[in-house]
């Protein structure tokens, strides 16, 4: 089961590790690497987890997962996870140590959501205007379309939510006449 508190330490050590050593750009790249990879394969995951593999196959199965794409701190970090026997918890490491970097250096993740893809020029459009709105300096924005929104967006940023969506609308216009408003009451 993950635990957020130990990745949060773990994170927190190999992010101060990093800095102390002049490596944070280089480690911050390798965790995002290790974050991609986690979410790409959960075959990959139920690996770390598993507790059947031995830990000399868990190690040799990330380094070949890991073979010239991270950095001799981050290679040394993995090895030591798995000497420790926490390389079920390398997922939410890799998140935490993203998020509290993106903390460090006041970076701000915002998701936006439509119905179809979105161009470039919208985009920027998108970042600027939350930027201004909500006093940001530095802004990742990720897009995901989901279908299901029929129109309009959802962006998310800060633990805020602005649902511009017509599902959303729909749903209001519904929950209205369920509620019987237009009717007078007797």
């Amino acid at each position: 089961m993950p635990n957020a508190r130990l990745a949060g330490r773990y994170a927190k050590s190999l992010l101060d590790l990093a800095t102390e050593q002049g490596q944070l750009e280089a480690v911050y790249a390798d965790m995002k690497y290790i974050h991609e990879v986690c979410h790409a394969s959960s075959d990959f995951v139920n690996m770390l987890r598993s507790p059947i593999i031995k830990a000399d196959q868990k190690n040799s199965i990330i380094n070949e997962v890991l073979k010239n794409k991270v950095g001799v701190l981050t290679n040394s970090f993995t090895v030591l996870l798995v000497k420790k026997g926490r390389e079920l918890e390398l997922p939410e490491m890799a998140t935490a140590f993203i998020e509290q970097y993106n903390a460090i250096k006041g970076i701000h993740q915002v998701t936006l959501t439509t119905a179809v893809a979105v161009s470039e020029e919208i985009k920027k459009s998108i970042e600027q205007k939350v930027k201004s709105a909500a006093d940001f300096k530095t802004i990742e924005l990720t897009t995901k379309t989901d279908e299901s929104l029929i129109g309009g967006f959802v962006l998310e940023f800060n633990n805020n939510l602005v649902d511009a969506s017509i599902a959303r609308d729909l749903k209001d216009i519904k929950k209205q006449f369920l509620n019987n408003e237009f009717i007078s009451k007797i």
